[in-house]
């Protein structure tokens, strides 16, 4: 899965390998989310690298959240910390609270989709998110909290 959605995004972004190359670090997650009337949840999974060390962390990821619209979406994203300061704070504190206004209907490489987000967590200082959605139908505008945590199974 990560290296598939690196592959994605620097195809569909070239300037975006010499970043993440660059960076103190990455994390890839993949995740599927419902919008179902005034409810958001969404479940996932993914894997942090530090680029220093090379140590990979297997993590997990939780979204809750609220607003008006109605969907389910697949899709991945790619963090790309700046510095060792942003990576480390996310593997210890893992919250990111935000919103977003999305429209669309993919499957595959056919359709179109539109996404607007903000981060709204001080933590995000430093970090760099891209996103990639695979398919899905959605037409709606939420704030959620999303918990990043280590898998302590697979780690």
């Amino acid at each position: 899965m990560r290296d598939q959605t690196l592959d994605d995004l620097y195809r569909k972004q070239p300037g975006t390998k010499e970043h993440v190359a660059s960076a103190a670090g990455y994390a890839v997650f993949s995740n599927i989310s419902s919008k179902i009337f005034l409810l958001a949840t969404g479940r996932g999974f993914g894997v942090l690298v530090d680029n220093k060390t090379g140590k990979t962390t297997y993590m997990k990821m939780l979204e809750v959240g609220g607003g008006v619209g109605m969907g389910i979406k697949d899709f991945r994203v790619v963090y790309v910390f700046d510095n060792a300061v942003a990576l480390n704070k996310f593997l210890a504190s893992g919250w990111e609270v935000g919103g977003d206004a999305d429209a669309g209907a993919k499957s595959g490489d056919t359709g179109l989709t539109a996404t607007a987000g903000e981060s709204l967590d001080p933590l995000q200082q430093g970090v760099k998110m891209y996103q990639c959605t695979d398919s899905g139908v959605s037409l709606s505008a939420t704030a959620a909290g999303t918990k990043f945590s280590v898998d302590e199974e697979l780690n």
